[in-house]
């Protein structure tokens, strides 16, 4: 593949947005994209592609590198990539083979798998043998899965629709609703997404809504909803049928569940800003199934969000831990007697996951709950996302 100095430069502003300023590595590359408009979209793909592979294994390149410039850093990513240099000079600092010999003593799986130490640390504490392949799956890029919007049309049609633009994709058994793309590509501009047919969302992800067993008619809460993607695949579960609270301390994110239910063609969800803990209590006992899906530390999500590695540590950890048993002591008040509820993380982390479920139960909160069933989804396993997925019974 040919190199161009416009590129790589894209390359290094953005690098230095994320890792100086500290910005969200999918905000920058949005910005970054739009910043040039003779970008043609193998240039685009380039860039985007580049940075989240850049970032994944930033602690890594850094460490082979001859130097911080962001030349030296770029060349010996390409390298690690398998590909060779061009003879320019900017490149002229880097020994192929001397990067090579330095890679291949390295004997630190911190460095190896280009995490900070006391990651490494953590996930041994708390994943044992099963860690060292769970980081290394963390570490591939993720696969596209779309979920196919059932209200609008079936997962045949739809891969047959993609099929006639030349999106060749694939079904996995265990996931109903899923459609995996077999070569990356920008799916958000082809008239099926613009036309509501499917929402991008993990395999894994999909398994929460699902985990709810709701049936059309009935008042369902999603009491950390985000921008809606389990708000709109709970509403087609229930065939339009019935109602969904959303809800969320942020009143941004729940704008876009408004933008993505009007394309979905779903009309029973109402939206609700978490103003404080009297909006929880307004609710009481007001639902048949509540999920609560919640703020975690995102490391099972590290494949399509890899800049969180650098951004997260054991002090932010230990908050959102706190948060999550916060919102178990409170929210499940909102769940009638006889309904069920759903505790989900996008984290593999068993001490924000089946501990905290199990410290509920403990708790006077929880004397009136039971655990039915719950799922401990690692992406080595599933070749998803890392997830966890707790089913409880209000007595």
């Amino acid at each position: 593949m040919k190199l161009h100095n416009n590129t790589i430069r894209g390359v290094h502003t953005a690098l230095a947005a994320i890792f100086e300023e500290g910005q969200y590595a999918d905000k920058v590359i949005e910005r970054t994209l739009k910043s040039n408009p003779k970008w043609g979209a193998r240039d685009r793909s380039f860039i985007a592609e580049t940075t989240y592979e850049m970032v994944r294994w930033w602690r890594l390149i850094n460490y082979l590198s001859p130097s911080n410039n962001p030349y030296d850093l770029f060349g010996t990513y390409w390298l690690m990539q398998g590909h060779s240099l061009p003879p320019w000079e900017e490149f002229e600092k880097i020994q192929p083979e001397k990067l090579k010999g330095k890679y291949e003593k390295l004997e630190d799986p911190a460095l190896i798998e280009s995490i900070p130490d006391w990651l490494e640390e953590l996930g041994q504490k708390e994943l044992g043998e099963k860690w060292e392949a769970e980081i290394h799956s963390l570490n591939q890029e993720a696969d596209v899965v779309l979920r196919v919007n059932t209200l609008k049309t079936t997962r045949e049609r739809l891969r047959n629709m993609l099929a006639e633009s030349n999106i060749s994709t694939h079904i996995i058994k265990g996931y109903k609703d899923a459609l995996i793309l077999d070569e990356r590509q920008n799916v958000f501009r082809h008239p099926a997404f613009k036309e509501g047919l499917f929402e991008v969302q993990d395999g894994s992800s999909q398994l929460v809504a699902e985990s709810l067993a709701v049936e059309p008619g009935m008042r369902v809460i999603d009491a950390c909803a985000g921008a809606g993607g389990k708000s709109l695949h709970l509403a087609a579960l229930m065939e339009n049928k019935g109602k969904i609270l959303s809800m969320d301390v942020e009143e941004w994110k729940l704008q876009q569940t408004k933008l993505r239910a009007r394309r979905d063609g779903v009309s029973i969800i109402e939206r609700k800003v978490i103003e404080g803990s009297k909006t929880i209590k307004r609710l009481k006992e007001s639902a048949d199934r509540l999920l609560l899906d919640v703020p975690c530390s995102g490391l099972g999500v590290l494949k399509r969000n890899p800049d969180t590695k650098w951004k997260l540590s054991l002090e932010s950890i230990e908050k959102v831990r706190q948060t999550q048993q916060e919102i178990l002591q409170s929210y499940p008040s909102m769940l009638k007697s006889g309904g069920q509820m759903v505790y989900a993380t996008c984290s593999i982390l068993p001490s924000e996951n089946q501990d905290q479920v199990q410290k509920f139960l403990n708790s006077e909160a929880g004397k009136d709950f039971e655990l039915i069933e719950d799922q401990k989804v690692l992406s080595h396993e599933s070749g998803f996302d890392g997830f966890y997925i707790a089913r409880l019974l209000k007595k």
